[in-house]
């Protein structure tokens, strides 16, 4: 039976689009593969890891028949983009199905869709609200980076995600180092507090699109999150546990505050990190009258020092970071200037946008 008639474009298209949550190694075998189910000429492919589910569907299908059937996901997906772009049928005979593309066949096993764990969408919703694909993609730009990664305190490894009132917030942290960032919805809403799988978000990052106005509705309910936008329908399960307060992390009344041009201050950083090492990341800034001394220094005893002009009256102070830290924020800004501001040498630093009060990066301090 002829499931699928299209170019080979129209096809990867949205198999790329579920395929990314894909795991190569699978304690259930049936999860290696992608869902394909045909209903007139929809076609509806999905994925899941059980943590998450990505769905879409495409105008493909051929003939009337209805069919249903799951297969390796990167074998497909491997076979079309090795395929010229043209027309590719993809036809479903005895438990097996056929790629076959001018003189160009494939025959692959399938498994019943029986078997498939299909994630259901919760029926308790505890709020809904809607945002566009690059509002929400620039907010999760601005935080990523600083998740932690297979960290013990599983709740750090994603992003807590906060509605409250008209505002979306979103938090994330490593323990090292805070980055927040805040936009206004338009609706109001009560509070809720979750906190999104790290892997979710790096999957949402790669499916929105920063250029588009289009609408992304999101679901919250007790222990899961939904993303739908265009044809795609993600489906997430919730990290429990209790994100830290963030609030208090964040800096408030510091006296010690620099404007600096972010390209200049990035472009410093890497050169000085170049005699840093990867077991010591630590750069030393020296503040003193209208001047920032960026310093690093190895178990070689070479050194690098780049000094920056800098509008500053206020008394000295020297301090040491983390630079892959500050490296990580400013590569991930687009704005032409940065503020810093200071404590003492025992404080985090709070790196914010001058004349935004959206974006908020703390990091902490380290000894050198």
């Amino acid at each position: 039976m002829l499931m699928i008639k299209a170019t080979r474009d129209a096809i990867l298209r949205p198999l790329q689009t579920v395929a990314g949550i894909v795991e190569r190694r699978h304690t259930l075998p049936i999860l290696a593969n992608v869902l394909v189910r045909k209903q007139g000429d929809r076609v509806s492919f999905l994925a899941t890891d059980i943590e998450i589910q990505v769905s879409t569907a495409a105008s493909l299908g051929s003939g009337k028949d209805d069919a249903a059937i799951t297969v390796n996901a990167r074998k497909l997906i491997d076979i079309l983009r090795s395929l010229p772009d043209t027309e590719v049928g993809i036809s479903l005979a005895s438990k097996k199905l056929t790629i076959a593309a001018g003189k160009s066949r494939f025959s692959l096993q399938t498994l019943g869709p029986e078997e498939f764990p299909t994630v259901a969408p919760s029926e308790t919703t505890g709020a809904s609200l809607s945002m566009s694909q690059k509002q929400l993609k620039h907010l999760f730009a601005m935080v990523h980076f600083a998740m932690a990664q297979q960290d013990i305190r599983y709740y750090l490894n994603g992003l807590l995600f906060v509605v409250d009132g008209q505002t979306v917030r979103v938090v994330a942290t490593d323990g090292h180092r805070l980055a927040y960032c805040a936009a206004e919805t338009g609706t109001e809403l009560g509070r809720q507090d979750v906190i999104i799988p790290r892997k979710t978000v790096t999957e949402l990052q790669r499916l929105l699109d920063d250029a588009s106005d289009e609408p992304v509705s999101i679901d919250i309910a007790p222990n899961q999150i939904r993303f739908r936008f265009g044809e795609v329908d993600l489906l997430s399960k919730l990290v429990e546990g209790k994100f830290p307060d963030y609030q208090r992390v964040i800096p408030q009344g510091y006296k010690k505050s620099i404007v600096l041009d972010r390209v200049t201050w990035g472009d410093a950083l890497k050169r000085a990190s170049i005699l840093t090492s990867d077991k010591f990341k630590g750069v030393r800034f020296t503040l003193t009258q209208d001047a920032l001394k960026v310093q690093t220094t190895n178990a070689e005893q070479e050194e690098a020092v780049e000094e920056l002009d800098v509008e500053y009256g206020g008394e000295p102070l020297d301090i040491g970071f983390n630079v892959t830290y500050l490296l990580d924020v400013l590569d991930n800004l687009k704005t032409e200037s940065v503020t810093c501001e200071f404590g003492d040498a025992n404080s985090s630093a709070l790196i914010s946008v001058p004349g935004d009060q959206g974006f908020k990066y703390v990091v902490m301090p380290m000894r050198i």
